[in-house]
């Protein structure tokens, strides 16, 4: 029908924009308390034998941060900042997020658990993760 096709057309890219927006939104204020993003932001990189992970924490304090190793390959990172008490004068904008979180990342391999270190230094928690002997390439010998 000559109607259906040219006519829907419209309303269908309206249809899937509309839904577009709507996803963004949950997307944006769906998934955590903090709004933008996930949180905390977090940089992973391998380097030989060791896998790193670096989250940018501004404001967090050391007590309020756990950090886990669970199945060999996923860390996870649980805390809380705390919103600042504004006593005297009058709070005009507010974008910085506060409240609960946790982050769990699946790691490309395993990891030894055991030999795990984390530093927090300047808000910036820097874990090193060592890999599994199981997760290191075996040179396998070849019978003739």
């Amino acid at each position: 029908m000559f109607f259906t096709r040219w006519s829907m057309s419209p309303i269908l890219r309206s249809l899937n924009e509309m839904q577009h927006e709507v996803n963004r939104v949950f997307d944006r204020w769906g998934r955590h308390p903090f709004g933008i993003g996930e949180f905390p932001a977090l940089n992973l990189w391998e380097e030989e034998d060791t896998l790193h992970v670096e989250a940018e924490l501004p404001g967090l304090e050391l007590r309020d941060l756990e950090i886990f190793v669970t199945g060999q390959n996923q860390l996870t990172l649980k805390g809380e900042r705390k919103a600042p008490v504004v006593e005297k004068g009058v709070q005009h904008r507010q974008e910085r997020g506060f409240g609960k979180f946790t982050r769990t990342l699946t790691l490309p391999f395993a990891v030894d658990a055991n030999a795990v270190e984390a530093r927090f230094e300047n808000g910036v928690l820097k874990v090193r993760l060592p890999k599994h002997e199981a997760a290191k390439p075996r040179k396998i010998e070849i019978k003739a």
